[in-house]
């Protein structure tokens, strides 16, 4: 693909889309979280305090710990479709609370490569001076997976005196902001995501093939639709998507490197500074997230599940 000019989007006189926005800001308009701007109804079980206008809410007035009333549990869901990621101050969880809570969304994943907690479905991600945190890049969890995880609850069981805040980005608000000519350039293309890029630097040859033949590249559309809220999102990031189908590698670099640069734009974004005892609750199919490395020398200890997803769409 050529390269494109500098103060451009859209369409260039020889009509081949652009795909490089690094030199224009995020069109200015109404973000809501649900992309209408429409008001949600008031929620009756808690208190919720967004966090921005379009994504991540403060919850107040739930114990995670005890079990979640039928209706709770719904209202708790409507507002995670709606606002992408809930956080939870003060919870005294232990790791077997934690897994449980998750199930009341689903089937608990465990993880293929990541160390484990006191319970199987747990992980745990800790970092100090000897292990420095490496996950400090936008991505989505699992998306290596045929079907990665609906969900991620975090749990803060160490944190830092300042800094290890997490960011997350709302990728359907990212969607909607692409020009018309982009998002027709998208439309049923398809990006091959592959554990090895990360997961697979340390292992030695024999298990690396073991595991590639266990969790083989598979293939997901460029351009994902939510399958509850039916929103279209960008649905590729930068750890695990390696390339997109059928595109030269220069082409398809060009236009995962301006798809990903779509989650570095605050207007998309919340950050969260983390507490001993908070959870963050987020939907892992409209989202990525960034954990930052800033802590360093100090001690990090946080613990996750994620939730059996469906097939990307």
């Amino acid at each position: 693909m050529e390269t494109p000019r500098r103060n451009t989007e859209g369409t260039e006189d020889n009509g081949r889309t652009v795909f490089r926005n690094g030199w224009r800001p995020v069109p200015v308009r109404e973000l809501s979280p649900t992309g209408s701007g429409t008001p949600s109804d008031p929620y009756q079980l808690f208190s919720l305090s967004p966090c921005s206008p379009t994504i991540g809410a403060e919850i107040q007035g739930v114990d995670l710990a005890q079990p979640l009333t039928e209706e709770l549990h719904a209202e708790l869901h409507r507002a995670l479709l709606e606002w992408k990621v809930l956080f939870f101050r003060d919870q005294d969880m232990t790791a077997r609370q934690h897994r449980d809570l998750t199930r009341a969304w689903g089937t608990p994943q465990v993880h293929p490569f990541l160390t484990k907690a006191d319970v199987t479905e747990v992980v745990q991600l800790a970092h100090d001076a000897q292990s420095p945190g490496t996950e400090n890049i936008w991505h989505s969890d699992v998306s290596f997976e045929t079907t990665p995880p609906m969900g991620s609850i975090l749990r803060a069981v160490e944190v830092p005196e300042v800094g290890g805040d997490t960011l997350w980005a709302d990728m359907a608000a990212a969607y909607d902001g692409l020009t018309d000519d982009v998002k027709e350039r998208l439309e049923g293309l398809r990006a091959v995501h592959d554990f090895t890029l990360a997961f697979g630097r340390n292992l030695s040859p024999d298990e690396l093939a073991r595991r590639q033949r266990e969790h083989p590249p598979v293939a997901h559309p460029v351009v994902r639709t939510h399958p509850e809220t039916g929103r279209k999102l960008i649905y590729v990031n930068r750890i695990f998507t390696d390339h997109i189908e059928g595109l030269s590698r220069e082409e398809s670099r060009e236009i995962l490197e301006f798809l990903q640069s779509q989650a570095l734009h605050p207007e998309y974004q919340c950050r969260l500074r983390w507490r001993r005892g908070t959870v963050a609750f987020w939907d892992n199919r409209v989202t990525q997230h960034y954990a930052c490395a800033d802590y360093y020398p100090h001690k990090r200890v946080m613990e996750r599940t994620t939730i059996v997803g469906d097939r990307p769409r």
